[in-house]
Parts: C-alpha cells; structure tokens; sequence
C-alpha cells in the first residue's frame, strides 16, 4: 500500500499518487507516410520530490529486442500545480522567497482546485534527450493527468515535432499513459503508451 511521506508538501498532495519508481513495458507505435515506426520498449519512471512545490520527473526506455538493454530515449521534468507565483515562491533562478510560504494546508491548497471542481490545473516541463523541450498545461483529477502542449521549443538539431498530448492514470494500482504527438510533418496521432507498475 501507497503511503504520503510525511514531509510531503500539501500543495503535491493531488500529484501523491504519482510519487514512487515505476517499471513495466510498452508500445510504441508512429506511421509517417507508409513507413512505419513500431516497437516493444521496457520504460523506467520515477517521480520524486525534494520538498519543494514540484515533482520532479524522469523516464527512460529500452527496445526489448536489446540483450543489453541500452537506454534508448530518456527525458526529464518537473511537474506542479499551476497558479501564480507571489514573494512566497523562489526565483527566478536561485533567488530565494521572501517570505513564508504559501499554500501550507490542505484548505489552502483546495482554494487552487478548478471552479467547475474537476480537478487542479497542472503545468508540466520536459526535455527529451533529442533536442525537444515541451511546456504542457493540463489537469489531475483524482488519479488522471490530461496534459497537452502550450509550447514546444526545438534545438537546431532537433527532428521536427510539433504538438503533444499525454494522459496518465492509476488503474488497478498501475500507471497507464498514452501519448499522442505532431511530428515529421504529420498530424497529432498515437505515438507510445504503456503499463508500469510501482516497484519503489
């Protein structure tokens, strides 16, 4: 059974059910034209948190046909309530607050959940390992994450990509996700998805 730490921030209490090491498998799937992008990955995930107001994030995936299950794409991100940010929030860079924080209970953070009560608006950063970083806003609602692109930023050597959609769910007490994106000149479609289980 899953149990909050109790240093946890109330403000990460809607993302809790997300903290730990997830490990399983996946598909991944991406038809460009009539070439087709298919595999089988085994795909690690962790969500962590250092006490802060964000959960950091990473992932890497292996091909499931390699004997040395070489990491073959990684990526990594924090992941937080959206809302504005006051003298009680550090920054920018490493200046530090000014005053106490925020957001501290759990009435506190219940004043952040959306008005028509689904849930709390979430922002998402991430950088893949090929050049690409994305901004996604979204929303948990209890055990569901529905995230899509507010912007995507491309290194110059960065393969073409522009849009995505993510979805993440606890289902019989394993992570699910599915991720849709717009790359290599094609419209949003099913690209990965996969089943992890919590082993940490």
């Amino acid at each position: 059974m899953f149990e909050l730490a109790a240093d946890l921030p109330a403000e990460l209490v809607p993302l809790s059910w997300l903290l730990g090491v997830w490990e399983g498998t996946g598909v991944m799937a991406y038809r460009v034209g009539e070439r087709p992008h298919d595999a089988e990955f085994g795909q690690r995930i962790a969500f962590t948190h250092d006490g802060g107001r964000r959960l950091a994030y990473s992932a890497t995936a292996w091909r499931l046909d390699d004997p040395d299950q070489r990491p073959y794409f990684a990526e990594l991100g924090f992941w937080s309530l959206a809302r504005s940010l006051g003298d009680a929030d550090a920054g920018p860079g490493m200046l530090p607050a000014t005053v106490e924080a925020r957001y501290t209970t759990a009435d506190e953070v219940e004043t952040l959940r959306r008005a028509d009560g689904a849930g709390f608006d979430i922002d998402v950063a991430i950088v893949q390992d090929g050049g690409v970083i994305e901004l996604y806003l979204g929303t948990v609602n209890g055990p569901r994450v529905d995230l899509g692109t507010d912007a995507v930023v491309r290194s110059a050597s960065a393969k073409d990509y522009a849009a995505a959609t993510r979805m993440y769910g606890l289902v019989e007490g394993h992570l699910l996700w599915a991720w849709d994106i717009a790359a290599l000149g094609q419209s949003l479609r099913t690209h990965a998805s996969g089943r992890l289980a919590r082993v940490d």
